[in-house]
């Protein structure tokens, strides 16, 4: 009995010591494994987060290139930008700027070390925009940019590549149905639809007292601020905003090529005069109306000097028995808002017009009909005059068009080309391009009289009138305790418009302060005497999306428009490359 406990005994023991020998091989086989695993999958992390890191690194390769590129074609424009193009390619991160740079090679992908590849894909051309501005259409080309950047000195050889395209464009301001350089303010009254898109380089303030509605894109390159503007005295409550598309704060400003800042005092110059020296062919030479006209024309106390434009051929004169048909300087009237006599230089457009068909040295020079008129009335003025520059009989213009431009304060009376068929409404297939450019904008309507100018408001009475025209103006800001007005009041009005409708079609933009007509908005209503608000049928010119009908001279802005951010495989920069396919 004993013997058999005992061999029963040893026998257990056997069996545990096999068991305990295998699981502990097995653990060991586990053990090895995990170990392998770990080894492993460490090793994918760091191979993983160094492509990451390198990746990083060529996107701030492309990121430098970018930056340079855009300062470029901002301040000196598409030639300049087409000429450097190989000093882009030089440009890589360096361990002057950081040193932890000098732990990356960087290469353009076609094993050129210390480059970064730059091709232009879409020559320079009026072309669609792309990404946030699709819709419009601008002098534009597309630019890619590829880097490549791999670890020196790793033991994992990888090289991580990225693409990024731009699009460089030139987009003209008519293009948007409102345009500010400066802060935006919109408070209408009643309601008011907004078609096109909207832009300021400012914030935009927005704060109605009935419906305000966008249908196109709004971008402001501050805030989008839904409230008012801090200095406004107004209160107003009840309102609501609806936005139809995007509405986005924080973009690009939009500046234009002027060879200097884009503040409003210096867009301002565009308006101006050229000064005695300036070449004409400069940044902002090339962007003066007086430089881009066809015709000039210059009142004086004793004279009158019209001529071609600089740029027209010989700058031939137009003697004053020609001038005098369409040139007038015999005209005063009174404008309630600034407290002032207006001594006006009259431009009769109808007469233009026959001057234009006419054979005269203007178009003889030009090889075509006369489009574009800048005037300025340099006559001397009292403390209760003011020049203003009047424009009548507008109803029909030249067969190109007319872009009328001015530094001092410019009024319309009447229907500004708008065909009879058309009065009223917003079909503008039969209108001429055109537009208005000047210190302030006044619309007078086809019941305005000179010599009502004094009489209180209700011997001002307006008429239904239509304007179809892009404005460019100034307008006196807000400051503590006075509105501007906002884009409501933009157009300015002497005359009681209740019951009557303004219909306009075209765009509103302003770039500047008004320096002559700086009488601040103060409100409207027989107590203050100024004006009655028109019923409002103002609508965007979709002619103006078409490049072959913006008006004579339309001033542009420039602008980088990103559009395919793209991870490469190493050393490619083809099309059939990039993941995606389409901006």
């Amino acid at each position: 009995m004993n013997a058999r406990k005992l061999h029963s005994r040893r026998g257990e023991a056997g069996y545990a010591l096999a068991t305990v020998t295998v699981l502990g091989a097995v653990s060991l086989a586990i053990l090895g494994s995990t170990l392998v695993w770990t080894t492993n999958n460490a090793t994918l992390n760091e191979r993983h987060n160094q492509y990451l890191e390198s990746l990083a690194a060529a996107e701030a390769a492309t990121e430098k290139v970018l930056a340079n590129l855009s300062t470029d074609y901002q301040t000196a424009g598409a030639a300049t930008v087409h000429s450097r193009l190989s000093s882009y390619a030089a440009m890589v991160p360096t361990t002057e700027e950081n040193s932890f740079w000098g732990g990356y090679e960087f290469n353009n992908a076609s094993g050129g070390v210390g480059q970064t590849y730059i091709g232009v894909t879409s020559p320079w051309a009026v072309s669609p925009l792309i990404s946030q501005y699709q819709g419009l259409h601008g002098y534009a080309a597309t630019i890619r940019i590829v880097s490549n950047a791999r670890r020196a000195n790793s033991r994992f050889d990888i090289t991580a590549a990225v693409g990024q395209d731009v699009q460089l464009a030139t987009i003209p301001l008519f293009q948007f149905a409102i345009f500010y350089n400066m802060h935006l303010e919109i408070n209408p009254g009643p309601n008011m639809t907004v078609r096109g898109r909207v832009h300021s380089n400012g914030n935009l303030y927005a704060q109605p007292q009935a419906t305000l509605r966008f249908l196109g894109d709004v971008t402001a390159a501050g805030e989008i601020i839904h409230d008012k503007m801090p200095g406004d005295p107004l209160n107003r409550s009840g309102g609501t905003i609806v936005y139809e598309a995007e509405h986005d704060g924080g973009v690009n400003s939009l500046n234009m090529p002027i060879g200097t800042d884009n503040s409003p005092a210096s867009v301002r110059q565009i308006v101006e005069m050229p000064p005695t020296g300036e070449d004409p062919n400069s940044q902002m030479g090339k962007e003066r109306y007086y430089n881009k006209a066809d015709v000039v024309v210059l009142v004086y106390n004793n004279r009158v000097e019209a001529f071609g434009g600089p740029n027209v051929l010989g700058s031939p004169s137009i003697p004053w028995s020609a001038a005098r048909n369409f040139i007038g300087t015999n005209t005063t009237f009174y404008n309630k808002r600034e407290g002032k006599t207006v001594k006006a230089t009259v431009l009769d457009v109808g007469k233009l017009r026959d001057y234009n068909n006419t054979s005269n040295p203007i178009k003889t020079a030009l090889g075509r009909d006369i489009s574009s008129v800048y005037v300025k009335d340099l006559r001397s003025q009292t403390t209760d005059t003011q020049p203003g520059i009047k424009i009548v009989n507008g109803q029909t213009l030249p067969p190109s068009g007319l872009t009328v431009a001015t530094p001092q304060p410019l009024y319309v009376q009447g229907h500004y080309n708008a065909p009879s068929s058309a009065l009223g409404t917003d079909n503008t297939s039969q209108t001429k391009p055109a537009a208005l450019i000047s210190d302030a904008i006044t619309i007078l309507s086809t019941g305005w009289s000179d010599s009502n100018g004094t009489k209180s408001l209700s011997s001002r009475l307006a008429q239904s009138t239509t304007v179809n025209a892009a404005i460019m103006a100034g307008i006196v800001k807000t400051t503590t305790g006075s509105y501007s007005g906002g884009v409501e009041n933009f157009p300015r009005f002497l005359e009681d418009w209740g019951g009557d409708t303004l219909t306009y079609n075209g765009s509103m933009v302003v770039m500047f302060e008004s320096e002559v007509a700086t009488a601040p908005w103060r409100g409207t209503g027989s107590t203050i005497g100024i004006y009655n608000p028109p019923t409002r049928n103002w609508n965007f010119d979709n002619n103006f999306l078409d490049p072959t009908k913006l008006p004579p001279g339309t001033p542009a802005v420039r602008t980088l428009i990103r559009g395919q951010w793209t991870m490469l495989p190493p050393h490619t920069t083809e099309d059939s490359d990039y993941m995606g396919g389409g901006y």
